[in-house]
């Protein structure tokens, strides 16, 4: 990982960052802001430059991920490459994550929506784009349990279109991010996964990436389309929205709140600093082969449970009683369904040079510092996101919003219910709708009557 400090930037944004067109404008050339104050962070590779690569677009370019790819090729390569970052700009994502680039001439954001092919095909011919990095995606499995249409036509149809418009234009290489959920749970005794291993997704959001590449699969065997599919561990770092588990924890314990775990904490993942995360993508485009799958495995694996731990002891928050560790981490209910861990074998990566060179511990002291200066600041108001649960609707002109939950909090881990206790509670809820109907019912009839008593909708 590099890490360098910020330029003022420009505000004219040199000859770089374009406003997108499609009447959405947003301040793209703020020359004031928290993200003048922030480190520019990036990966650490550096490779001869490709000859048949000059104008790569990278879909979800102001989200967390590809926006440390963004920074890294147009700082690594400003000469060899020019890089188009394309965004709808969704609740999660932010144009702080790239403001520091918007005077480098290599550097261009375009305002789009994967899902609108008139926008993709527009993006690609202005540009003349002959490489495509696709992360943009909606990537939160808590949403896709209650929103599972939404990562359907995102996540599928959205990269249908992008296929479909690379084709049209003759792309050069099409590299899809695609995630380790989609090969379903991994036992404690199994091997880790290779690239090789059937796809067994197991919720809404890891069956519609495991779609997506079957998508991509057809698109390189119909259409000879030059494919790369890249499926990584869980990735965190700096400029991750804090709605999943480490910014959201660190907020919350910056703020001097209790954390609260799904379950009983004991779901372990494999965790991947950001900067390892761009240097594996620019590996992959610079000594991978096309027609290839390739995963990016961490070492790091580490339960819910103990992550807390960590947190607290990086935060500086005694909690080696009991009683100490009450008071700051909180259960609730888990996920409809909850992967306990996943573990992919990334050594097919690794002999292509690439290797892991943040361990846990620095990576986490990184990122807990970055979120206690900027992590209240760089999104706005982040409040509603912090809770266990949070949902995410539309809101006033097509942008969506996140709003909290109310869900319940204990002291103790919450045992999950069995199919029965489920059953049954479902069956009283069907009861109390029957029954609130009925009343509804009869309060309408008694105002159609004239009648001013009303029958009382518990």
């Amino acid at each position: 990982m590099t890490v360098s400090q910020s330029s003022n930037g420009s505000s004219n944004g040199g000859g770089g960052a374009a406003a997108a067109t499609n009447g959405r404008r947003h301040n793209f050339f703020e020359d004031y802001g928290v993200w003048k104050d922030a480190p520019v962070l990036k990966g650490s590779t550096e490779f001869t430059p490709l000859p048949d690569v000059k104008n790569i677009m990278i879909t979800g370019g102001a989200g967390f991920i590809a926006c440390w790819l963004v920074r890294h090729l147009t700082l690594t390569y400003p000469h060899a490459y020019n890089i188009v970052s394309f965004d709808k700009l969704d609740y999660c994502a932010s144009l702080n994550n790239t403001r520091v680039l918007n005077d480098r001439r290599n550097f261009t954001f375009h305002q789009g929506d994967i899902t609108n092919p008139s926008e993709v095909v527009d993006c690609l011919e202005r540009y003349n784009i002959d490489t495509i990095f696709h992360f943009a995606a909606q990537s939160h499995v808590d949403l896709s349990f209650g929103n599972s249409y939404g990562f359907t036509h995102t996540n599928v149809y959205g990269t249908h279109v992008l296929l479909e418009s690379a084709k049209k234009v003759g792309i050069k290489r099409f590299i899809h991010i695609s995630t380790d959920e989609v090969y379903g749970e991994v036992k404690d005794d199994d091997d880790d996964l290779l690239e090789t291993s059937i796809l067994a997704p197991t919720n809404p959001y890891a069956a519609s990436k495991a779609a997506a590449e079957m998508l991509v699969h057809s698109y390189q065997k119909s259409f000879k389309l030059p494919v790369i599919i890249v499926r990584s561990n869980n990735v965190y770092g700096p400029h991750q929205y804090p709605e999943k588990i480490i910014p959201k924890f660190t907020c919350l314990l910056n703020r001097g709140q209790p954390v609260v775990l799904h379950g009983d904490g004991s779901p372990t993942r494999r965790y991947l600093f950001a900067g390892d995360a761009a240097d594996a993508f620019d590996t992959i485009l610079h000594k991978g082969e096309l027609g290839h799958i390739y995963n990016v495995g961490s070492y790091d694996e580490i339960s819910n449970l103990s992550l807390c731990d960590r947190l607290l002891t990086e935060m500086g928050i005694p909690h080696s009683t009991p009683e100490e560790f009450r008071k700051w981490v909180k259960y609730t209910h888990d996920r409809p369904f909850n992967d306990h861990r996943y573990a992919v074998d990334g050594t097919k990566l690794r002999q292509l040079g690439w290797e892991q060179k943040t361990s846990f511990a620095e990576g986490l002291r990184i990122t807990v510092e970055w979120y206690r200066k900027f992590g209240e600041v760089w999104w706005g108001d982040i409040t509603k996101v912090l809770s266990p649960f949070p949902v995410v609707i539309d809101g006033n002109e097509g942008h969506r919003e996140v709003i909290s939950d109310r869900e319940p909090v204990t002291d103790s881990p919450q045992h999950p219910t069995t199919h029965a206790e489920d059953n049954n509670n479902n069956n009283n809820k069907e009861t109390v709708t029957t029954k609130k109907r009925k009343l509804a019912a009869a309060n309408e009839a008694n105002g159609a009557n004239g009648h001013a008593n009303k029958v009382v909708v518990a």
